[in-house]
């Protein structure tokens, strides 16, 4: 099982010492909406995600991968077809990757 964006910027945070408010202060957010997205209760923006990594010191772009792939897998979950169309959207993903 992949982990949660929620569990890792919990655990982060937990592991350094600080406090939902402190985290929640400095990026700005509510405490309230910062305890749901490390529950999983509600999805943070790129940019909530991107201020939080910041403070927490965690890499950009393993925070990143992470939160387009749970971005992506809560989208298309419950499609009957939803592995298929990962595949097309990888071979899409390639082909504007060379075009650009």
């Amino acid at each position: 099982m992949v982990e949660s964006i929620g569990n890792k910027i919990r655990s982060i945070r937990e592991t350094k010492g600080l406090l939902l408010r402190q985290v929640a202060a400095v990026v700005e957010i509510d405490q309230a909406l910062l305890s749901k997205i490390e529950r999983g209760e509600r999805n943070a923006t790129r940019y909530q995600i991107l201020s939080i990594a910041k403070f927490l010191k965690i890499d950009e772009a393993e925070i990143l991968t992470l939160w387009l792939g749970q971005k992506i897998a809560n989208e298309i979950k419950d499609e009957k077809y939803a592995k298929e169309a990962l595949k097309v959207a990888e071979k899409s993903i390639k082909y504007f990757s060379k075009t650009i």
